[in-house]
């Protein structure tokens, strides 16, 4: 069997004296395991850092499960990334939710979303709206999408200001206001279409949100705990920021 896709290179382990197995997110074959030859330190080496993007062969014998990967770079992406903190915790973090996924299962929306992400993880204040969709996108492929296209009590589209922690659907400031204190804030960000940007305060309340649901749906039926990535990656965010606007919030010259 054989096939060939480009892929974004989530880590690798070593594998004899040589080889390294490789993982990687594909966009037709899902999350996809292989042995990679001379990828330790050989020839292939250089390619298979985490966060290139390259041309993956695939190929395995019918008594072969993992199979032999041969890599080609496309995109370099690695020396880029590993001089900033947010960069590096965001690709330990985007490979833990993609690792949620059953493995060679298609989910070619998060791997054109990765590849937008793998663009932009060294600016701050980008990658921090660009994780909070993808965490949303992670759920919904998981089977437990948040519904924020309108209020769930009154169906109007307009003032959606929180999420029901029961239902995952949004509530419209009316209609939430008596039962504000047990809300999930809905920062406007996050709305389709809205076009608008986050602030800190609403960055927080996202991941609050996001949060919330994959503990709920997803670390604690699996007995699985919050992956340390995700605390090192908001860490990281935060230290960022702080830097950037100063002690004072005036903007660092």
């Amino acid at each position: 069997m054989e096939w060939r896709d480009e892929g974004i290179i989530l880590g690798t382990r070593r594998h004899g004296e040589s080889s390294v197995i490789l993982e990687a997110m594909t966009r037709s074959h899902g999350r996809h395991m292989g042995r990679g030859r001379g990828g330790r330190p050989g020839r292939l080496h250089p390619a298979l850092q985490r966060g290139n993007r390259v041309v993956l062969i695939w190929r395995t014998r019918p008594d072969e499960h993992l199979g032999i990967f041969q890599a080609e770079a496309l995109e370099m992406n690695a020396a880029r990334l590993m001089d900033s903190a947010v960069a590096m915790h965001g690709l330990q973090l985007l490979a833990a939710h993609l690792r949620l996924l059953p493995e060679r299962d298609p989910h070619c929306r998060l791997y054109e979303t990765l590849c937008v992400m793998i663009s932009h993880l060294e600016d701050a204040e980008i990658v921090a709206e660009l994780m909070a969709h993808f965490e949303l996108l992670v759920l919904e492929e998981l089977g437990f999408g948040l519904d924020l296209s309108r209020c769930a009590a009154t169906g109007q589209r307009h003032d959606l200001v929180y999420v029901s922690p029961k239902s995952g659907k949004a509530v419209s400031r009316e209609a939430g206001e008596p039962w504000r204190d047990r809300m999930l804030a809905l920062p406007p960000f996050l709305l389709r279409g809205s076009g608008l940007r986050a602030n800190a305060a609403a960055i927080d309340d996202a991941f609050r949100l996001t949060g919330f649901f994959l503990a709920r749906n997803v670390y604690e039926p699996r007995g699985m705990e919050e992956p340390v990535a995700r605390a090192g990656f908001l860490a990281a965010l935060r230290k960022q920021h702080t830097f950037a606007r100063g002690p004072t919030g005036e903007t660092a010259a």
